[in-house]
């Protein structure tokens, strides 16, 4: 026979003041966990929405990422003329890119940070046509004109259009701010990969990659069978979707164990806090547990009984704590991407799944901490309750 579930309401509410202890422990528990879970997930959602299936990166062979790589002029012809390449009136969809680090003012702090800034072909926007001006117009190819991520003008001080900055010994006027989508290049700055090299005193004629708009998703495996085959090229190709997913991994399970190891040392006195709460419980209803027994109702039922009390308080803290950070959702913040060394900026991503999962996880919190004080209400002594009724 099972104890009545409004004999725990009652007992909840009866002892108020030591559940909402336990009750908040739990929340602030449950809130970091989901808040540092969703900040990974952010972060990866950026990197990898930054990349498309119908779009394939060659870098030279052995690179794991665009700074450590060099694609020459002549590569980028042989590139053009492979079979699956997308091609707009005869001309071949791709971008030939070099990318660079340049420091630029915080508009919250007024210190430096690294941006990227990209060097591109002028036909990137067919090559990523899912990328659109959304204020101001193009750069114009061969003039000192860069376009802004629509995160950076946001971030930095001076990126607005029509505004001059100076980075690299040039000087350069803003003439555009693009919409990627909220996906990593929002965090750049783009401008003519010539005149990018020109200023930085490089050769005009290496690129760090070079981006492929393919004729289809499926063309990819036959471009790259191509390209793999062709005794002039020394490259890897990746599917570019798959090239951000991989630059995301660093920093999303660097994250995630921080993010963990937070929540387990908190979830430690979440726990602890639970205990307390629970054997004072059973402290203060010696009497009413031995009742319980003398009327019939088993050790089963009474250690039933205080975990459904238990689970109750943590569903309660893990339900707060989970509200609590729901207004993060969306909200962007900003971290170094420790694959390009630049600041990049992303949006905590809170989904349904995370939210489940926290309530999951303060519901462990709350059988770690109600089982063994539900074990000892259990196994105390009827006879020597009743004697001191």
């Amino acid at each position: 026979m099972a104890i009545p579930i409004v004999y725990n309401l009652r007992s909840v509410r009866a002892r108020w003041t030591s559940s909402i202890v336990a009750v908040l422990g739990i929340a602030g528990t449950v809130g970091v966990f989901v808040a540092m879970l969703s900040l990974a997930r952010g972060f990866r959602a950026t990197l990898v929405s930054s990349g498309s299936y119908d779009n394939a990166i060659v870098m030279r062979a052995g690179a794991t990422a665009e700074m450590m790589s060099g694609v020459t002029l002549d590569t980028v012809k042989i590139l053009q003329d492979e079979p699956g390449v997308a091609r707009v009136n005869g001309a071949p969809l791709v971008t030939s890119e070099v990318v660079v680090v340049a420091p630029f003012p915080l508009r919250s702090t007024g210190t430096d940070a690294n941006v990227q800034v990209r060097g591109v072909s002028p036909n990137v926007l067919t090559v990523r046509p899912n990328i659109r001006i959304i204020q101001g117009r193009m750069f114009q190819p061969g003039l000192s004109e860069l376009v802004v991520g629509r995160y950076a003008t946001n971030s930095y001080s001076g990126l607005t259009v029509g505004n001059q900055v100076r980075f690299g010994g040039g000087e350069w006027t803003i003439s555009g701010i693009f919409d990627a989508g909220g996906s990593a290049f929002d965090s750049e700055v783009w401008c003519d990969s010539r005149v990018l090299d020109d200023v930085y005193k490089r050769p005009t004629n290496i690129f760090q990659s070079a981006t492929v708009h393919l004729s289809s998703p499926d063309a990819f495996q036959s471009f790259k069978d191509a390209v793999s085959k062709d005794p002039r090229l020394n490259v890897d190709v990746t599917r570019e979707i798959d090239y951000y997913a991989k630059q995301s991994q660093m920093m999303t399970r660097l994250i995630t164990v921080l993010g963990g190891l937070v929540a387990f040392v908190m979830g430690i006195g979440a726990i602890f806090g639970a205990l307390n709460t629970m054997y004072s419980a059973v402290s203060e209803r010696g009497r009413e547990i031995a009742v319980m027994r003398a009327l019939g109702f088993g050790a089963a039922a009474v250690v039933f009984s205080f975990l459904v009390e238990a689970l109750l308080i943590s569903f309660v803290g893990g339900t707060i704590g989970c509200a609590a950070v729901l207004p993060l959702n969306g909200f962007t913040t900003g971290a170094m991407n420790w694959q390009t060394f630049s600041h990049m900026s992303f949006a905590f991503k809170i989904t349904p799944n995370l939210l489940m999962g926290g309530i999951v996880f303060a519901l462990i919190m709350g059988v770690a901490g109600g089982l063994l004080p539900a074990i000892h209400a259990a196994l105390r002594p009827i006879s020597a309750a009743l004697r001191s009724l």
